[in-house]
């Protein structure tokens, strides 16, 4: 007798359906999974078999043949178990054949318990997309299955439950999550920029990072605080939206990342790798592919802290995805393409011991040390940092000051207000900020005046700045006249703009 039951797999961060085929016909006993199965569904055999016997039910003694189809696209993972048993004891006549509009997912224990899974958020969202209604998911996904609207969700604790409730005999109730529970937040554990002395100079560039969604590099001595900054990043950025978040939360899930008991990632991501981290780890990949740094930080923020101490290699996958906004992973079964729209900040030192140019201590690298230092960041990479910017020691009357600085919730409404007028200005263009610009808006949206245009041409020649660093400068521009509420870039916008740029040739040249 032939059978079917219905899944969901993935292809990167989308899914696509799969039909379980489950036949069983006369001879010798036996059990063969086909349709490009990887091991892990391979090994799928003896789970389902001591699952179903452990359950209760029978498991046929005939040859046993399933397909998974398509057969051009490789299933990966245990998330197949579910799917197969349901089609097994289909098949046998031991339960009614499963509507058409029904999903199955879920790894099975021997004993017949079913298992979380990783990834069922995307799979959710891709089996709705092609028309299915029902979804059975392990017990343990179900919060973080259920934050789409449109579906049913039954929770699946063992597969006896799952075949009672198949048969009639005791209904699986569908889980419901209430609306305020996916976007409620505990205590703010967000850090505050109130509680960072002095450095006022780093925070008004990263407020105009913020703004514009643009990627920063903090450069100096040990102890000035850069770290400090960077981790109230965060902070000062405007909320996810719930679109933003349904994309942080399906790339989160297929990682195995998504916090326990959170449906739904309602906070903007950072990241802060350590510089022993692989070119893999960062950028996604391995056997089974799998998100890196690169994806995990999309919609947030990935803080690479002592950059040069990153090896070379790890740090030049970032060129492409910098410009992109995604991440391309080939194999020879299929291409994959995970998101990494995120804001990179990077903080080094000026040299190995850490005090060139320090006002307090004196650097004991010799010139050819530093510069050894600073040919660990290649200059296109350098290229693609929008803001470089110095942060100095503080000095003692701002550490021993008793009183509060800018709060991020001060900063956040002027980030929030250039936000939105870029929005609106660039609503038909399909981007959001001023760092997505491409070459042919920033001769449309960041005109010059002849003023403006002599004081970019001197800093272009006296620095000798790249052509894309021309085009980092017009944005940044475009971003701190957003901040200023001003429809025209002016030459203290240009001229601020400029100063992020001048440890180009300060530290670099």
């Amino acid at each position: 007798m032939l059978a079917k039951a219905y899944s969901v797999g993935l292809l990167g961060i989308d899914g696509f359906s799969v039909c379980v085929e489950a036949d069983i016909t006369g001879g010798l006993p036996g059990f063969e999974i086909v349709g490009l199965p990887d091991a892990a569904v391979k090994e799928s055999k003896e789970r389902i078999r001591s699952g179903i016997k452990n359950s209760g039910y029978v498991f046929p003694s005939k040859k046993l043949i399933i397909n998974l189809a398509p057969a051009n696209l490789r299933k990966e993972g245990p998330g197949y178990d579910l799917p197969i048993a349901v089609s097994i004891m289909a098949a046998s006549g031991q339960i009614a054949m499963p509507s058409e509009d029904t999903v199955f997912i879920g790894e099975l224990s021997l004993d017949g318990s079913v298992n979380h899974v990783t990834g069922v958020l995307p799979m959710v969202i891709a089996g709705y997309n092609k028309g299915f209604k029902n979804f059975f998911v392990p017990k343990a996904n179900a919060k973080e299955a259920s934050v789409i609207d449109g579906v049913n969700i039954y929770p699946v604790s063992n597969l006896g439950e799952l075949f009672r409730h198949i048969k009639g005999e005791d209904e699986i109730l569908a889980y419901k999550v209430l609306e305020e529970e996916l976007f409620s937040k505990n205590a703010d554990t967000l850090l505050d920029f109130c509680d960072v002395k002095g450095q006022e100079s780093a925070k008004r560039a990263l407020e105009v990072a913020a703004a514009g969604n643009h990627t920063v590099l903090l450069i100096g001595s040990p102890g000035t605080g850069k770290t400090m900054l960077a981790q109230r990043m965060p902070s000062i950025l405007p909320d996810l939206s719930f679109e933003e978040a349904l994309e942080v939360s399906k790339i989160h899930s297929i990682a195995g990342t998504l916090p326990e008991g959170t449906p739904l990632i309602t906070q903007r991501p950072f990241r802060n790798p350590h510089h022993t981290i692989s070119s893999a780890g960062l950028s996604g990949g391995g056997s089974v592919p799998r998100p890196g740094e690169l994806s995990l930080s999309h919609n947030g923020v990935l803080f690479l802290d002592e950059l040069p101490e990153f090896k070379r290699e790890v740090l030049e996958v970032m060129r492409q995805p910098l410009e992109d906004g995604r991440v391309t992973i080939s194999r020879v079964n299929a291409t994959l393409t995970y998101p990494c729209n995120m804001m990179l900040i990077a903080s080094m030192n000026p040299c190995k011991c850490g005090y060139f140019g320090d006002a307090n201590r004196e650097c004991t690298c010799t010139p050819a040390q530093i510069n050894q230092y600073h040919s660990r960041i290649s200059g296109p990479l350098l290229d693609r940092i929008d803001i470089q910017v110095e942060v100095a020691n503080v000095n003692y009357k701002d550490l021993s000051s008793t009183q509060k600085g800018e709060t991020s919730k001060e900063i956040k409404e002027r980030v929030n207000r250039a936000r939105q007028i870029q929005r609106e200005r660039y609503k038909e263009f399909g981007i959001y900020a001023n760092s997505q610009l491409t070459a042919g808006m920033l001769q449309e949206f960041c005109r010059l005046g002849e003023a403006e245009n002599n004081i970019l041409k001197m800093a272009f020649d006296k620095l000798g700045l790249s052509a894309r660093a021309h085009s980092r400068i017009l944005k940044v521009a475009r971003t701190i006249a957003d901040l200023a509420g001003d429809a025209d870039i002016n030459s203290a916008h240009i001229a601020e703009a400029i100063q992020y740029r001048n440890l180009d040739r300060k530290f670099f040249g």
